[in-house]
């Protein structure tokens, strides 16, 4: 039963042995029927089966050199594929009608020679016969062909977003790493063994998490949040009371699938223009809200705003500020939302109403990680 249910669910041409006995059987056996009909609707008796029955024999046979013919002919050249093709139409025309008329002449003109316009006559109906079936037989084959190269292209294609998507992915690590392994070592000279122990811990968490997720995969919103709250717990033990964050996640959106550490780079901008130039700190807001079928996901601070940099200015406009972004974080960001929702998102750039920097990200509502092309 279970066989029977995986067959109906085949696609008809993927085995192509299969499907072309199905239809060589079918095609012949529907000539054989027709034809026996016809004769005997024009009352020749049920004796006309018999001829029937060989030229039937005759064709299905014939057909079936045909095919072996036809096979070694089509991935040649195309002269040599028609040319070749045709010669054996004409030659399986003959062989066919010589039979078929002699065939007939036995069982309805017993004695009687066939005669020269018999067999022409013959050989027309049986070569336009065989011109269809040999018609049909490359156009099924085409067909395939361009549909495995279709398929093939598809493959390739998919297997070519995988590739750039995990390179975008991998290019955050790199960056990352160096900033930790920065402050560990920053740590370990002023001699806070425990702070040093305390955040080596958190990063093997944070790496832990990098490792278990495939660069192309993409994983829920809470597990992302959780991601960068241990992110945000490492480089606390940088900045202390001058780091804040907040978090407001709607719980309708927790399971929203999104790429894995897609917004990392943003918090980690805010770190650096927000937190970092000012004494007091800042504040780190992410929030994500339903907007009709999608999710609004928001990541601010109360830094100083678009004047601070992120990688939006050039340094002759802010006096050649050492304090530039190469803006690695948000084209990689674009880059990444365009390969996993195509043109469904959006990402928006802006200043806060009280001062502050703000990345507004809308990305399609969806609960199930998307199925890659086989």
């Amino acid at each position: 039963m279970e066989q029977l249910r995986r067959l109906r669910s085949q696609p008809f041409f993927d085995d192509k042995n299969r499907a072309f006995w199905i239809l060589q059987s079918v095609g012949w056996s529907g000539y054989f029927i027709l034809r026996s009909l016809s004769g005997i609707s024009n009352n020749m008796g049920p004796t006309f089966v018999i001829p029937t029955a060989i030229a039937t024999a005759t064709g299905y046979c014939l057909t079936l050199l045909m095919a072996v013919i036809f096979r070694q002919l089509i991935n040649r050249n195309p002269r040599v594929t028609w040319g070749g093709s045709v010669f054996a139409v004409l030659v399986a025309s003959a062989i066919f009608s010589f039979i078929e008329v002699w065939a007939f002449a036995a069982f309805f003109r017993a004695g009687e020679i066939p005669t020269g316009l018999q067999f022409f006559g013959a050989i027309l109906l049986d070569f336009t016969l065989l011109l269809a079936w040999s018609g049909l037989y490359y156009g099924i084959n085409f067909y395939i062909l361009i549909e495995k190269q279709n398929d093939q292209l598809l493959r390739l294609e998919t297997q070519s977003s995988n590739a750039h998507l995990a390179m975008l992915r991998y290019q955050l690590n790199p960056h990352f790493l160096f900033n930790t392994l920065n402050s560990i070592s920053t740590l370990v000279l002023l001699k806070h063994t425990e702070r040093a122990n305390a955040m080596l811990s958190r990063l093997s968490s944070f790496l832990r998490y990098t490792l278990a997720n495939e660069p192309t995969a993409r994983v829920p919103l809470s597990q992302e949040i959780e991601t960068l709250k241990l992110y945000l717990e490492i480089e606390r033990m940088r900045f202390e009371d001058r780091l804040r964050s907040s978090f407001d996640i709607d719980p309708r959106v927790s399971r929203a699938r999104l790429p894995s550490l897609l917004l990392q780079p943003l918090v980690e901008n805010a770190i650096k223009y927000a937190v970092t130039p000012q004494e007091e700190g800042a504040e780190i807001r992410i929030s994500a809200q339903q907007v009709g079928n999608n999710v609004r996901i928001v990541v601010s601070d109360t830094g100083p705003g678009l004047q601070g940099g992120f990688g939006l200015r050039k340094p002759e406009e802010e006096g050649g500020s050492p304090r530039q972004s190469t803006g690695l974080g948000l084209a990689n960001i674009r880059d990444r939302l365009a390969q996993a929702f195509g043109e469904e998102h959006s990402l928006e750039i802006k200043s806060n109403e009280e001062g502050g920097f703000c990345v507004e990200i809308e990305i399609p509502l969806q609960f199930e990680q998307a199925k890659e092309a086989a």
